[in-house]
């Protein structure tokens, strides 16, 4: 038995750094949403239990891909002895803030649970998934969605039809020394679910804490956002480097991109209202 699955991509509308806990994890809300910018992952039925990536994918030796990982974990948690075998073909940036590797794990657990037929709920999957790292449980919740904790804490948020310019900056930002440099801003004031509009607003109260810190140290991705922001409300998603702005339509997101700068590189994407796989996953 095969399955092919999509793991898509994540943007962070806003995220706002608002305390830390005593064991250092820092407390966030951000609001979630899905593009159709997105992986694709192959998976075949083993009956000897091993689990094996069967492609290389650059960057990612097997033993730390979180699709193996993830795999591994599920076969743990439920004593589960047939395995699969993994390909893994690569759209979506890495350490760019776009979720792919978290995307990957996600998609791993809700098929696998289906390919080795162990029918665990959306929930069980979730805090599997949070094992692998903290935006891997929204991709198995399956719904945009405003998030508060390290970001495991998930409400579904509907959100307005549209669309996206997101710009890929030639750098790799390491999530850890973002979180951990001393100037990034963790007090942001906290907001409600019910303070949010459904479109993403030019005011200054929705922004990316984190977006000042890797612009400081990383002036590629402040040159990527200072030519966007000619054009709308640039943002960088989550900790970097990838940069985005919405726009209401295809025609006027494309022909943004069409101006982009020799040596950018870009992509269009649409927002997506729900996981492709959400159906996959019983409640």
């Amino acid at each position: 038995m095969k399955l092919t699955c999509p793991a898509p991509a994540k943007l962070n509308l806003f995220l706002h750094v608002v305390g830390r806990r005593p064991d250092g994890y820092h407390l966030l809300q951000t609001l979630f949403r899905f593009i159709d910018l997105h992986d694709t992952l192959h998976f075949s039925l083993r009956e000897d239990g091993a689990v094996r990536r069967t492609n290389a994918v650059e960057g990612v030796p097997e033993e730390q891909d979180l699709c193996v990982r993830a795999a591994l974990l599920l076969q743990k948690d439920t004593g589960c002895g047939q395995g699969a075998d993994i390909t893994v073909e690569k759209l979506i940036p890495m350490g760019g803030g776009l979720g792919g590797g978290s995307s990957d794990a996600a998609t791993t657990l809700i098929a696998l649970n289906r390919l080795w037929s162990l029918g665990l709920s959306r929930a069980h999957l979730m805090r599997l998934g949070l094992q692998l790292g903290a935006d891997v449980p929204v991709f198995v919740f399956g719904e945009n969605a405003f998030a508060e904790g390290v970001g495991e804490e998930l409400q579904p948020y509907p959100l307005a039809e549209a669309w996206y310019v997101v710009l890929f900056p030639p750098v790799h930002v390491p999530t850890a020394q973002i979180f951990g440099y001393p100037e990034l801003t963790r007090d942001t004031v906290s907001i409600t679910m019910r303070a949010l509009p459904k479109r993403l607003p030019p005011e200054r109260q929705l922004h990316n804490d984190l977006q000042p810190v890797v612009c400081k140290l990383y002036p590629e991705v402040a040159r990527y956002i200072a030519w966007l922001a000619e054009f709308g409300k640039a943002m960088m998603t989550g900790s970097g480097a990838c940069v985005f702005a919405e726009f209401v339509s295809r025609d006027q997101a494309e022909a943004v991109l069409e101006q982009l700068p020799g040596g950018m590189r870009g992509v269009v994407a649409q927002g997506l209202s729900r996981h492709p796989l959400q159906d996959w996953v019983l409640e």
